[in-house]
């Protein structure tokens, strides 16, 4: 049950783009956690977009200057190793610059941003109740499973 927030300035990646990049952020994302990239898996990743206009980002206190990029992923606590991390930072980082057009070796990659969250089990609740990580474990073995018969 992955969420991810991708904070943009407006008009920094172009609406086809940006579609193209949720999409591959999930595919990413489900990657990362070993999960099988189903229709379940992917109903239960959400993806937010959302466009700032460019005088609501401020670098130091200051507005203005080049684009900022951040990709918040919120991921039940257990479900990213940290080499696993490492890798979704990397291919998230390689998914948005190719987006938005810059250069991975320029100094604005630097103004991409991965923040990982990890919420701890019991605290991610869904139809009223608590989902546990085994659980969601359970179902992506059952998918699995399901794709390999």
């Amino acid at each position: 049950m992955p969420l991810i927030d991708l904070t943009i300035p407006e008009g920094a990646i172009s609406p086809d783009k940006s579609a193209q990049l949720l999409d591959d952020l999930v595919t990413i994302l489900l990657r990362a956690e070993k999960a099988p990239d189903t229709e379940f898996f992917r109903g239960i990743t959400w993806t937010y977009l959302h466009e700032l206009p460019q005088h609501h980002l401020a670098v130091g206190g200051r507005p203005g200057g080049a684009p900022r990029f951040r990709v918040d992923i919120t991921v039940p606590a257990g479900a990213l190793s940290q080499r696993r991390k490492d890798i979704l930072i990397g291919e998230v980082h390689e998914a948005v610059v190719s987006a938005a057009g810059l250069n991975p070796q320029s100094e604005q990659a630097l103004h991409v941003w991965t923040l990982i969250r990890e919420v701890p089990e019991g605290n991610w609740g869904a139809a009223g109740q608590a989902v546990k990580f085994e659980n969601l474990a359970s179902v992506a073995a059952t998918e699995r499973d399901a794709i390999n018969a």
